[in-house]
């Protein structure tokens, strides 16, 4: 399994604004069939620079899932966001690779 995680900071002004334009940007992302699901959440920090941080973290099964985004609908997209947002918003991406998963267990009396 793979995440692929992008890291946007945002201005001020336009978060109200932002946070609507992304959740149908994820969905939008999601609908190329590359990914199963996304995990959208606000990085706890205060940045230097001001802004808001958000990340968002899309799961792909496969290694070729995440090639074809790429080859097919990564720059697409990636234009929109520029377009509408241009240097009010700075993003950065980072690939994961699932290595396993833990979960809690349960303690028996």
């Amino acid at each position: 399994m793979y995440i692929y995680n992008v890291t946007i900071n945002i201005e001020d002004t336009l978060v109200s604004e932002w946070l609507i334009w992304i959740e149908n940007h994820i969905l939008d992302v999601l609908n190329t069939g590359k990914f199963t699901s996304a995990k959208f959440t606000e990085v706890l920090v205060d940045e230097e620079m001001g802004g808001k941080t958000f990340s968002i973290q899309y799961t792909a099964n496969s290694r070729q899932d995440l090639d074809d985004y790429y080859n097919e609908d990564a720059e697409k997209l990636q234009v929109e966001s520029l377009k509408k947002y241009g240097d009010k918003m700075l993003a950065f991406r980072t690939e994961l690779k699932v290595i396993k998963e833990f979960y809690p267990t349960t303690a028996n009396n």
